[in-house]
Formats: C-alpha cells, sequence, structure tokens
C-alpha cells in the first residue's frame, strides 16, 4: 500500500476535484469538499501525503480522500491509484481477486470506458454517415469529434449488449450501469441510432452518455440521457468538466452553455472553460463543483450563455435564483440574434464565440430587467408591483454595499427618481429576511420581525415571527378601514373586485399585516381564483400564509361582516377607488418632496421627467375623482 500511497501525490489527486493554492509553509488550501464552506479551511500536506479539513475535521491519506470523495471500498480506491500510478498489484491467495471481486463502481466504470471506445469506432462505420454529417453540418470535423470523444450507437437492437459481455460484464452489471435495458428477451442496448457524447465526471471517469437523435423515425425524446444510476446523478455532473477544470481553476472563470455542441464549439473556439449541465437545469450540486474549482476569489467570474428564446430567459432567472450562492460575479451573454454559440461559431466564426462570453451584463441586472418588464412601467400601479417583486430579489443580495448598488440600478430600470426610497425599501426587505432567517414558514424572505396583532393590541405570538413588521393598525385611520374592507372584498366577494384588485400592488396597502395578507392572495392565484371555487380559493390563501399571525388575520377578514348595507359593485368600486387614489396621492407627495429636498441639483432631464409623471399622475387622480371604478 504504501508503494500506491507515494506514487500518487496527494496534491496531484486532490486537484483534480478542486483548486488548491498555496497557504504556507509547504502546505496547501482550498474549499472542502466534504462540507459546504465560503473560506477555506481545507489543506493538504503534500510532504506528508496527509490532508485535513478544519471545519468538518475529515482528514486522512490519498486512500481516505478518494474513498470517501467517490464511495469507493478500500480495495477499489488501491486498485483505481494503483492503475493511475501503473502499478501492477499483486493478489495473494485466497485473498481479493480482481476478476471476481472488482468493486461495484470499478466495474461500471470499466463498462463505460469500453462502451465508449466501442462508440468512437462505430463511427466510422458506414451506418453512422448520418452522424459524421450532423458534426460536419455544425463545424465540427473528424479531429474536433475524436477530441471528445464523439461515438455513434448502432441502430440495431443489442450491439452494444452483446459486444460488451464478450468482455465479461454481466447482464446484471449492464442493467446497473444504463448502458443496457430490458427486452423482451433479454437485456438490449438502451442506446440506438444516435451520436453520443460520453459524460465524464471530474476526475475524468466516464460515468454515463447524451445520446443525440438522428433520424425522423426515432420516436424518442431529441436528446436521450443515461438514467440515474450508482455512478450517474444527472443533478451532480457537468459536461466538459474534465477538460476544462483546469482552465477553470487557472483563470478563475466558468462558462455555462446548454448544450454539448455548445461546449465543443466554445472549447474549439479557445474558450476552454465551457462546461453544460446534462437534461438538467443548473442547480446547488453544480454550483458546488464550480465553486471548489473557482475557489470563489473576489475575480472569479461564471459566465451564463442562454438562448434568446423564452425558455433561455427561464432558464437564466433559474440561476439568478442560485446567484448569491457563489462569491464569484455572474454574468449573462446572449448573441444579439439568439444564435447558440455552435450556431454562432458555425454563421461568425471563432471570434465571435469568444467575444461572446466577454462579460457583459451582469446576471442581477439581466434577471432585474426581466422582472420589471412584465410590468406596465407608464402607470402607478405598474411601478409598485414591479418595484415590489424586483426589490425583493435585490434584497436577497448578501453583501450591502452591492445590495445597494443595484437597488440604485433598480430605482433607474422602474423609473422612480427617489433612489434612496427604493434602497430603503430593499433594506427593510433584507432586514427583515434575517429577522425571519429561523422561522420555519418563511416564504422567500419576505416576512418581518415580531408585529402587533391585527387589531393592534399586544404581540399575538412569539414564535414564530409574524410576517409583517410596522406600526399597529389603527382602525380610526380612513386608509385602514379602506384597505380592511377591501381584503374583505377580495376574500368574501371576489367577484365584486375582480379583476382589478389583482392588478394592485402589495405597496398600495399601507398597513404591513394588510400588505401581508395581500401577498398571500398574490402567491394564490389573485382574488379572480374565487370566482370559481371560493372554498379551494380561501384553502389557498391560507395556505400561502408564513406563520400563523398572517393565516390568523386571513381567517378574521374572511369571516368579518362589512360596514355597508348594500355589498355590491358601487361599493366595490368606491374601495377599489380610495386604495389607488390614496396610493396615486402618495407618489406625488413623494416626487415633490424628492425634488424639494434636492433643490437645484436636479440634471434638467430628470426634473423634467419628474414633473412630466407628476402631472401624468395629477391627470389620472382627476379621472378616477370624476369618473370612479370606469377609470381602473
Amino acid at each position: 500500500m504504501k508503494a500506491v500511497r507515494d506514487a500518487v501525490p496527494i496534491d496531484a489527486v486532490v486537484s483534480e476535484y478542486l483548486q488548491l493554492r498555496n497557504a504556507g509553509g509547504g502546505n496547501l488550501k482550498g474549499l472542502c469538499p466534504f462540507h459546504d464552506e465560503k473560506s477555506p479551511s481545507f489543506q493538504v500536506s503534500p510532504s506528508k501525503g496527509l490532508f485535513h479539513c478544519f471545519g468538518c475535521q475529515e482528514g486522512g491519506d490519498t486512500i481516505a480522500f478518494v474513498m470517501k470523495i467517490d464511495h469507493l471500498s478500500f480495495s477499489e480506491t488501491v486498485e483505481r491509484l494503483a492503475a493511475k500510478a501503473g502499478i501492477t498489484l499483486r493478489y495473494e491467495e485466497g485473498g481479493y481477486n480482481p476478476s471476481h471481486q472488482r468493486g461495484e463502481r470499478i466495474r461500471l466504470i470499466e463498462a463505460h470506458q469500453a462502451a465508449a471506445e466501442f462508440y468512437v469506432r462505430a463511427l466510422e462505420s458506414p451506418e453512422a454517415e448520418i452522424g459524421r454529417k450532423f458534426l460536419a453540418e455544425r463545424g465540427f470535423d473528424q479531429e474536433a469529434a475524436a477530441h471528445f470523444r464523439v461515438g455513434y450507437s448502432p441502430a440495431g437492437w443489442d450491439h452494444l449488449t452483446r459486444y460488451l459481455r464478450g468482455k465479461g460484464f454481466s447482464d446484471k452489471e449492464l442493467i446497473t450501469s444504463g448502458l443496457s435495458q430490458d427486452g423482451r428477451r433479454g437485456p438490449i442496448d438502451r442506446f440506438r441510432g444516435r451520436l453520443m457524447w460520453p459524460i465524464s465526471d471530474t476526475a475524468g471517469d466516464i460515468v454515463g452518455f447524451g445520446a443525440r437523435k438522428l433520424r425522423d423515425d426515432d420516436n424518442g425524446p431529441k436528446y436521450l440521457n443515461t438514467p440515474e444510476t450508482p455512478v450517474y446523478k444527472k443533478s451532480q455532473v457537468l459536461y466538459g468538466i474534465d477538460l476544462a477544470k483546469k482552465d477553470i481553476a487557472k483563470a478563475s472563470r466558468a462558462v455555462v452553455v446548454e448544450g454539448y455542441t455548445d461546449v465543443m464549439a466554445c472549447h474549439l473556439a479557445g474558450v476552454t472553460t465551457a462546461i453544460a449541465t446534462c437534461g438538467t437545469a443548473f442547480g446547488n450540486d453544480h454550483i458546488k463543483i464550480l465553486r471548489r474549482l473557482l475557489m470563489d476569489n473576489g475575480s472569479a467570474r461564471v459566465i451564463f450563455t442562454f438562448d434568446g428564446d423564452s425558455a433561455g430567459q427561464k432558464a437564466a432567472l433559474r440561476a439568478f435564483e442560485d446567484d448569491q450562492k457563489f462569491a464569484a460575479e455572474t454574468y449573462i451573454a446572449i448573441a444579439p440574434d439568439g444564435m447558440d454559440p455552435c450556431d454562432l461559431r458555425l454563421v461568425k466564426g471563432d471570434d465571435a464565440v469568444r467575444d461572446l462570453v466577454e462579460p457583459r451584463t451582469p446576471l442581477f441586472e439581466f434577471a432585474l430587467r426581466q422582472i420589471v418588464g412584465r410590468y406596465d412601467l407608464e402607470t402607478p400601479a405598474g411601478r409598485a408591483a414591479a418595484l415590489d417583486e424586483a426589490a425583493a430579489v435585490v434584497a436577497k443580495i448578501k453583501t450591502s454595499s452591492v445590495q445597494r448598488e443595484v437597488a440604485v440600478q433598480l430605482a433607474g430600470l422602474v423609473g422612480i427618481l427617489d433612489q434612496e426610497f427604493v434602497v430603503h425599501r430593499v433594506a427593510q426587505l433584507a432586514r427583515w429576511a434575517r429577522d425571519k432567517g429561523g422561522d420555519q414558514g418563511d416564504r422567500g424572505g419576505r416576512g418581518g420581525p415580531q408585529g402587533r396583532g391585527p387589531r393592534g393590541g399586544a404581540p399575538q405570538h412569539t414564535a414564530p415571527a409574524p410576517a409583517f413588521s410596522g406600526p399597529a393598525l389603527n382602525l380610526r385611520s380612513p386608509a385602514h378601514r379602506t384597505e380592511r374592507e377591501l381584503l374583505k372584498l377580495a376574500l368574501q366577494k371576489p367577484a365584486l373586485v375582480s379583476p382589478a384588485f389583482d392588478a394592485y400592488g402589495v405597496d398600495e396597502f399601507t398597513a404591513p399585516p394588510y400588505a401581508a395578507v395581500r401577498r398571500c392572495i398574490e402567491e394564490a392565484g389573485g382574488a379572480e381564483q374565487g370566482i370559481a371555487d371560493d372554498r379551494a380559493y380561501l384553502g389557498a390563501v391560507l395556505d400561502a400564509a408564513p406563520d400563523n399571525t398572517v393565516r390568523n388575520l386571513v381567517t378574521e377578514l374572511a369571516v368579518e361582516v362589512f360596514h355597508g348595507r348594500t355589498i355590491d359593485e358601487t361599493y366595490a368600486g368606491m374601495h377599489l377607488v380610495h386604495v389607488r387614489l390614496r396610493a396615486v396621492d402618495r407618489r406625488i407627495a413623494d416626487v415633490q418632496s424628492s425634488l424639494a429636498r434636492l433643490g437645484n441639483h436636479v440634471a434638467p432631464q430628470d426634473l423634467a421627467a419628474a414633473q412630466n409623471e407628476v402631472w401624468v399622475l395629477q391627470q389620472y387622480a382627476q379621472t378616477l375623482r370624476a369618473h370612479g371604478a370606469a377609470a381602473l
């Protein structure tokens, strides 16, 4: 065993999984692969052949590291390291015998390696002409195919299965590996008549395949991936990581693309840090892989390239949801004409691909533009609704200086001159989210610290904290009374206030408890959902409540009698108009107050824009007063 340990330096092995940097004293450090951490507490001593994490206390030698990270047995690990070092192992009689006791993981890896070689040879066959043509049409020659080990799976039923049986693999192993599947007369090939890309793990072992449909009579999906197996977990693999990992660590940069051909195009164009997910969205496990390679230093960058279509935009927004799990800066790159890197290289050449992935638009800016773009910013209600949704996103940014900077940009995107108002709003949401950090009922960090009960009395529940904060309700306040009555209408008589009510922003409710109820209605699909089935609608609103305080208030409003004698469209319209009018008047006052504070320091174009906004709002208010609900 000592010969195996000494022959494979521990730093060389560990470097296959994470980036190591000088820690002083001859040691190296990196982000621990065994627990999630922000700063490196994992150290490697090449001179001693040992590793130790001061965060989770994992430690040991090279064999212990490989056993833990790849979930191998002791014998499997020794065999793998011996093969890496070119050492031939001798087995004692009656002891471990590789021909009979090969570990499952090693057997499955060997089956995939044999399959990859089989597929590569098959790509040269006459039958595979359709596959070679597919590659050529996308700008990939024979040399490119060989570099990425692209292959072809013959169209027959069991070509690979029979080949691997001849190599000594059992039917059970072939089924477990995902290379074969059960047929009526025994195992048959899972992949037939397709172009094949081998998918490797960080250590470079082939653990699965991605298969592209080539023929119209193939009724399967466009791309078919290896199913979940003991060695292949789609949420934990990145195509191209084996080729890109060294350059990702060296450049502190990773480019995330959407497909196998995009990875090929990027690498051939000189962007050798490109990787792709394999049939799933970019998620937590992928982030952990990249973080260990990037080591989250201040200059690290992750660039996402997504198609410009709606699906690509949704993928970008999903990526932004996990953005704060990186310490690296994240960007998005979308070609002006919406082409993916493969098409871009084919049409405009390698230079265009290299230009595409040069960081241009921060991911947060793209995400905010997508959110804000869904609202009509010409109306006060539209701006308020856009701010409400986008501010909650900005509030998730952990670094306060960055959060403030993004909040200022959000003010510009929404068209709000009072930047400090937006900064304050974002900071408030962030503070509420922090205060509720331990609450299991937290839904997206929208809640706030302990407040008062719905009628302004003593605090009702000490744990969990209610999802709102602010002054106690004052039912003598005309604004609070009107807001309460409108919420009762939305819960009890949704047909009278729909669809106008659903266009009202949360910020139009000045009492924080009422804003919390408005948000619950929104998350339940809006008051319009109550027209068809009021019981299911109320159930959905209650389910959306983040804690018992809000849930109790919803229940209270859903059963409380109305103040009016006749509850009809006129009554509902009156309350809709009063709530909206107060919101418009508040906005006018805010803009005028901002101008007054700034005095002569307002740029001419900003002054003109603010004056125009005030004029538009005043006209809208006059229309509301003159025409009532018809002006909504």
